[in-house]
C-alpha cells in the first residue's frame, strides 16, 4: 500500500515537472529533494527522465534534501536541549518505535553506516533528527547524511542516464 503511494507519488510529480519550463523544473528538483522518500535519488532519477542534464538535476536535488535534513537536525537538536532540561527537572519520556528502530540501527552500523545504509530504510528526513535524539553528535550526523545524500543523489541521477542511454538505443 505504501510503496504504491509512493510510485504514484513518484509518477505525479514526473508528470508535473515534464509540463514545466526548464528552469521552471530546475527549481521544482529543489522542492521535490525535500519531500521524504524521493529525496535526492529519485529527485535526481526524476530530472534526468524528464531531459534534465544529471549535472544539473542531481545538484539541485541534494541541495532540496541537504537543506530539509539540515533543517529537521536543528530542529530535533533543540527538542532534544529541551527534553533533556525537562528530565532534569524530573518529567520522563519515552522512545517511539521508528526511534527504537534508529536506536538499534546506529548501536549495530554507527553514523556513517546508518546514514548510508539508511536510505534503503528510512528517509534522511526521519533518520538525521532521530540519530540526534537519541544523543549522536550533530557534526557527524550533518557529515555522514550529507555524504550519503550526495551518493544516493548521483547513483540515481546518473541510473536515470543509463536508463534513458539504454531504452533510446
Amino acid at each position: 500500500m505504501f510503496f504504491s503511494f509512493v510510485i504514484n507519488l513518484f509518477v505525479q510529480l514526473t508528470n508535473f515537472v515534464s509540463g514545466l519550463d526548464v528552469w521552471q523544473q530546475i527549481i521544482a528538483l529543489i522542492g521535490i529533494g525535500t519531500i521524504p522518500f524521493i529525496e535526492s535519488y529519485f529527485g535526481s532519477f526524476l530530472g534526468t527522465l524528464v531531459g534534465i542534464s544529471p549535472w544539473l538535476a542531481v545538484p539541485m536535488a541534494v541541495i532540496g534534501n541537504l537543506a530539509c535534513m539540515l533543517l529537521l537536525v536543528h530542529l530535533a537538536g533543540r527538542a532534544r536541549s529541551a527534553v533533556l532540561s525537562s528530565r532534569q527537572e524530573g518529567e520522563a519520556t519515552e522512545r517511539n518505535a521508528r526511534q527504537e528502530r534508529v536506536a538499534r540501527y546506529m548501536s549495530r552500523f554507527g553514523i556513517p553506516g546508518v546514514a548510508l545504509l539508511g536510505a534503503l530504510v528510512l528517509p534522511t528526513q526521519f533518520t538525521a533528527p532521530a540519530l540526534v535524539a537519541l544523543g549522536a553528535d550533530r557534526r557527524r550526523v550533518v557529515l555522514w547524511m550529507s555524504i550519503s545524500i550526495i551518493i544516493w543523489g548521483v547513483g540515481f541521477g546518473f541510473f536515470g542516464l543509463a536508463l534513458i542511454s539504454v531504452t533510446n538505443a
